[in-house]
């Protein structure tokens, strides 16, 4: 399995930071780095192998969501109720606000997407709880 600086080399966005402010969200190691902050908020996120966040919903009154670019290793999303996606480099996922989902590394893969903030009216995310162990170790 590769080290984190092994990694860093195969992707061309910062690796950033350890995610400590939003540790509590998420099951093992991620972390973060802005790419922009003004007129686009957009960060790059970066997952150790098996690492995910929890259930989370972006939630709007208008507009919202979030939007993620996979550019680096490989991983899944997750709507509720729904089949895992895997997501490799290149590939991008749309999620409309108030949809509850969850994203992270395959169980052997890092894994690096860029996280879009969709502006919209009214907008807060909502942590849920973690996902299990059960259901995450169904993925390849």
């Amino acid at each position: 399995m590769q080290t984190l600086a092994e990694y860093q080399k195969t992707i061309m966005f910062p690796i950033g930071s350890p995610n400590d402010t939003y540790k509590q969200y998420f099951s093992g190691q991620s972390y973060l780095a802005p790419i922009s902050t003004k007129q686009v908020k957009m960060y790059n996120v970066t997952f150790e192998p098996k690492c995910r966040n929890n259930w989370h919903i972006h939630k709007a009154t208008k507009g919202g969501g979030q939007m993620l670019i996979a550019i680096g290793g490989r991983g899944y999303y997750q709507e509720w109720g729904k089949e895992p996606i895997e997501m490799k480099e290149g590939d991008v996922i749309n999620i409309p606000a108030n949809v509850k989902h969850w994203h992270g590394a395959a169980p052997n893969s890092w894994f690096s997407h860029l996280a879009v903030e969709v502006d919209g009216i009214e907008t807060a995310n909502e942590w849920l709880e973690p996902v299990s162990d059960k259901e995450y170790n169904k993925l390849k």
